[in-house]
This record gives structure tokens, sequence and C-alpha cells, in this order.
């Protein structure tokens, strides 16, 4: 097969990031050990036992610590601001539970070595395999398994803004009607938050949470605006906080800003037909013309074939 150095150096690598991994594990169980001694006796509480520690289940007492301590790992290699990078990710995509910046990172170090490894050994199970797809699959899946997570994370940040987008219209619409049905903003809200569906309704309930809990209203919708990232619903909040401020009347600028949006649906839509014909240029020149290509000047390449060739 050849190229036994590669293998080598990946498994060391693989060594010294479970050396790490150990090392900062065995340190932070022995300041925790630490702490509980000086803690323990001044509040008239003992160190859980052995079996305590052993009742809980493996996926809590390993298999989760040990993904964490991978995050931190990973997180030290990472250049800096990527930390940063993935937890605004992870709020515009809903923090979705049981994700956080520190699994993410934790994938980031553990996909690699795993898709990476699994590549390598078909390989090595395969016969006649030339040195350079031996070199360049392991490098590309470990690569792949290296973006991946981050790419999952961003492609769930656009969906979900995108959806936004979808149903911001047809909301300041039903929002407009129920605050000149005579409702007040804050109710008109709660209303509109109770009868609209997907991230949008979510996000409007927690605003109408927010200001029940005594947040001003310019707050939470800031905040709105911070953890959704959507452009038309910016400029929606920035004119409905503009008009609370002016003393405007709020139901004209909801219908000055759902007609607004609905004119950027629009063009969206056209920009976005005006986009496909480049587009489809590439697969139609990579797939449809060869196949083209051959129905048509097959015969006549093989008739020439036989005049010029086979004729002389």
């Amino acid at each position: 097969m050849g190229s036994p150095i590669l293998i080598y150096a990946l498994f060391f690598l693989a060594l010294a990031i479970a050396g790490v991994v150990i090392a900062d594990w065995r340190a932070e169980r022995s300041a925790f050990r630490r702490t509980l001694r000086s803690v323990g006796p001044a509040m008239g509480e003992s160190v859980p036992s052995r079996s305590d520690q052993l009742s809980i289940p493996v996926f809590g007492r390993v298999i989760l610590p040990t993904f964490e301590r991978a995050g931190r790992v990973s997180r030290r290699l990472s250049p800096s601001g990527a930390y940063e990078r993935i937890e605004r990710e992870l709020v515009l995509a809903g923090s979705p539970a049981g994700w956080d910046a520190e699994r993410v990172f934790a994938f980031k170090l553990i996909l690699p070595f795993v898709l990476g490894g699994a590549i390598l050994a078909l390989l090595l199970a395969g016969d006649d395999i030339s040195l350079l797809l031996f070199i360049a699959a392991p490098l590309v899946f470990a690569a792949a398994g290296w973006y991946a997570p981050e790419w999952i994370v961003r492609s769930r940040a656009r969906k979900r803004q995108h959806e936004i987008q979808l149903w911001l219209a047809d909301s300041i619409d039903l929002l407009s009607i129920t605050v000149e049905a005579g409702l007040g903003f804050d109710a008109a809200l709660t209303r509109v938050a109770k009868n609209v569906k997907g991230p949008l309704g979510q996000e409007l309930y927690r605003v109408v949470q927010e200001i029940q809990l005594g947040k001003g209203r310019g707050d939470a919708l800031r905040d709105l605006a911070d953890r959704t990232d959507v452009d038309e619903l910016r400029s929606f909040i920035a004119a409905m906080i503009q008009a609370d401020a002016f003393g405007i009347p709020i139901a004209r600028v909801l219908k000055v800003q759902a007609r607004e949006i609905r004119i950027r649906r629009r063009q969206r839509a056209e920009e976005t037909a005006q986009k496909l014909p480049v587009k489809i240029v590439f697969p139609v020149v990579l797939t449809i013309f060869p196949a083209l290509f051959v129905v048509l000047l097959g015969p006549a390449a093989i008739q020439i074939y036989e005049t010029l060739i086979i004729g002389l």
C-alpha cells in the first residue's frame, strides 16, 4: 500500500489530542475534588460515594463530559472569534435544545477523526488503491467532518430566517387588523403570537412574555431584531419604535410597513428568478450538452471515420 508515514502521523495526532483531553479531564477532576473537600465540611455535605456516581447513566457520566472536554480543546485550537460566531449562529437558529457552542466544537474535533478513520479503514480493506486516493480521501472526509457541524448550524439559521421572512407580511397585516379593531398594541401582539405558526410566532410570544415581565417595549423589540437578524423585521421594528416615540398612529405605520414588506418579498422573488438562467448554465453544459453532442455528432463522426480511415 505504501505511505505508512501518513497512518502513523494520524495515529500519533489522535493520541496527542486524546492526551490533551485526558489531562484537561484530570485537572478539572482534581480541582473539583479540592473544591468539594473545602466546601463540603463547611456546608455539612458529604462527597458523593462511588455507588452514587455509578448510578448515573453512562451518557451523563462518560459521554457527555467527554464531549464537553473535547469542546474545550477544540475551542482552544480554533481561531479567535470562532466561538462567538458559533454562538451567534446558534441564536439565529433559535437556540436548538441540546446545542451549545462547546458541543458544536466537540463535534468539530471528533467528526474529522471518525470520518477520516472510517474511510481510511475502508481503503485499507480494499485492494489496488492508488496512493493519491489513499492520501486525499481521508483528508477530504476529515475536512468535511470539521466543517459539517458549523454548516448544519448555519443552514438551520438561514432556514429559520427564510421562514420569518415568509410569515412577516401576513403577521403585520393581522397585527394591523387587530389594532384597527380596537386592541392595544401589546394585546394585538399577543393575539398575533397565538395565531402565527413557526419561528416568527415563537419570537413574538417571547416578546410578549418579556414585556409582561417588565422589559420596555422598545428594548424587547430591539432584542427581537438582534435574535433574528432579518432586514425586513429590523426595519419594521425601527419604524414601530419611532412611531411610539413621536406619537404617530400605529395602525397607519402597520399598513405602510406591510405594503413595503410585500414589495420587498416580490422584488426578492424576481431577483431569484433572474438568477436562475445563470445558475442553470453549468448543469446544462456538464450534463445535457455532452449527451446531445453524442446523439448529434456521433453518427457523423462514425461516417467520417469510415470514409477517411477505412476508405484509405
